[in-house]
């Protein structure tokens, strides 16, 4: 199932200027003892902290600028994995404040470099600010690793290249880190979460970095790149699932730019919700499997992006969130579809290897049972499908997008939308789609309403029409779970100069994320 984003460089969502103004660290030193770069040598002044709603909204009328670009517009090109130009890769996927988080870099020409720091959001449209930029430092190309010949993983051991100490100024979000050669020709990025989790927000906002690292064919150089779906052949071409590898790192760069398959879904979603002044805060799949975050404290937790890959600690975390009353959206599809086991580095660091052996025997499954699709394990004599939790499940991949035909308009979720039962909403219905299995187990004592259903053609061999739904379940405690069951309702909530197809960005779906947000949160 290898999915890729229409327009890869959209899913870097960012924006910054020359300088760092707004930058909260005063005149403290950067980390390593350097002084602040020489556009903030000057001590700034510190930035009042909003608290309540208006945080985010405050944030929000910052600043942002189109410096962060990668390709066009006289923008530095993005890095190719074969050349590695400027390629680099962080420490952890999510820091709190105080907490320091590592980038590591590799610079094939060994030429100086500055690494640049921005935190995505709306920001007049630009799509981020600039945070914070690195000295002047010195690149050095690193060593490619090879494939581990038992599971196929690619695991970078490059030193530390730069430091950050999260200042307490900075308000949780997703930050990305941008890598530019000094002579400004080449660029890359890798994103991660500022996390506040003693700042209980309405909303906290779950990127998949989990699903990330899933697809991550690093390095795309026709000879070693591996991830959990493919490998190369020995003639250069991407070949089967026989290729691939069954452990993935977290050490090592995303392919190409940078830029994670289908970050486009999260950064549409945080750009709409934070141009309406939603009070939200952030963190990793990671988090939620480590328990770094406790998400009873939230009202709604919020999975926009495609979150395919999931671990037992994920799981239950989610499980937590419900049984406490609270709400989950999954704004894309085919969620919580892959059991995954988190192991530690070579080096003794958890969670920096995910493990997901499919369709192969598991040669050390633990006590949440193999590394395989959830619906194919069993527990407590029941199969752990991902239904019994979402309400519906994934069921295929879309051959050519479709239009989504709505139905029970009279439902919360589509007032003021004024559409009817029947309407068509063009190629709402892509990618890959979600459905009702009446083979799988259901939420137990919960309501499931259907709110679209619409034919679509699989283009998976062997299978014909289906049907796509669009579903809100309530349990009896009153918490709600809603999928999408779409890519491209996510995908919807893109500004239409972020999107190569105009017809995506689609008005009646935005309503309806709109009253989504409103009732999980009143």
């Amino acid at each position: 199932m290898s999915k890729r984003s229409r327009r890869a460089v959209l899913g870097l969502i960012g924006a910054g200027t020359a300088g760092v103004a707004g930058y909260a660290f005063k005149d403290e030193l950067l980390p390593g003892g350097d002084k602040l770069p020489e556009a903030a040598e000057k001590p700034v002044p510190v930035e009042p902290v909003a608290v309540g709603p208006s945080l985010i909204t405050d944030e929000n009328k910052l600043a942002g600028s189109d410096d962060w670009r990668i390709g066009g517009g006289g923008h530095p090109k993005a890095s190719s994995d074969r050349a590695c130009q400027i390629q680099g890769y962080a420490s952890a996927t999510s820091v709190g404040h105080g907490e320091t988080i590592d980038f590591h870099v590799s610079v094939g020409s060994g030429q100086r470099y500055k690494i640049a720091v921005f935190r995505v959001g709306d920001y007049g449209g630009k799509g981020a600010r600039l945070r914070v930029t690195s000295r002047s430092l010195q690149g050095k190309r690193r060593p490619l690793p090879k494939p581990d010949p038992a599971t196929g993983a690619l695991v970078c051991d490059w030193p530390v290249s730069w430091s950050l100490r999260i200042p307490s100024g900075w308000i949780s979000g997703l930050y990305q880190a941008v890598f530019t050669t000094a002579d400004g020709k080449y660029r890359s990025c890798t994103p991660f979460v500022v996390r506040e989790p003693d700042r209980a927000s309405d909303l906290l906002v779950v990127l998949p970095f989990t699903t990330y690292q899933a697809y991550n064919m690093w390095p795309k150089d026709k000879r070693n790149g591996k991830n959990l779906y493919r490998g190369y052949t020995k003639t250069g071409e991407i070949g089967g699932t026989e290729l691939r590898a069954f452990k993935v790192s977290f050490d090592r760069p995303y392919a190409g730019s940078g830029v994670p398959n289908w970050l486009q879904l999260d950064t549409g979603f945080i750009r709409w919700a934070e141009r309406a002044g939603r009070d939200v805060t952030y963190a990793s799949s990671l988090d939620l499997h480590e328990g770094t975050v406790d998400t009873s404290k939230y009202k709604a937790i919020y999975f926009p992006g495609h979150d395919e890959y999931w671990s037992k600690g994920m799981m239950d975390s989610a499980k937590k969130a419900v049984s406490a009353g609270r709400h989950l959206a999954f704004l894309a599809s085919n969620n919580v579809y892959f059991h995954v086991r988190m192991e530690k580095s070579a080096d003794g660091r958890a969670n920096r290897l995910m493990a997901c052996y499919k369709s192969s025997p598991d040669p050390t499954p633990d006590k949440a049972g193999r590394t395989s699709r959830w619906r194919e394990i069993t527990g407590d004599d029941q199969r752990l499908a991902e239904q019994q939790l979402l309400g519906i499940q994934f069921n295929g991949i879309v051959q050519t997008p479709a239009p989504m035909i709505v139905r029970e308009t009279r439902h919360w979720l589509w007032a003021g939308t004024g559409l009817r039962d029947g309407d068509k909403l063009p190629k709402m219905v892509g990618v890959e789609a979600d459905s009702v299995d009446p083979e799988a187990p259901n939420p137990p004592g919960a309501r499931r309403t259907l709110l679209a259903e619409s034919p679509y053609h699989d283009s998976r061999p062997l299978k014909k029409r289906t049907i796509q739904h669009t579903a809100v379940t309530e349990y009896p405690n009153g918490a709600m779970v809603f999928v999408a069951g779409t890519f491209h309702w996510a995908l919807a909530l893109n500004d239409v100069e972020d999107l190569e197809d105009p017809e995506l960005h689609n008005k009646h779906i935005r309503k309806a994320t709109e009253n989504l947000v409103d009732r999980m949160v009143r």
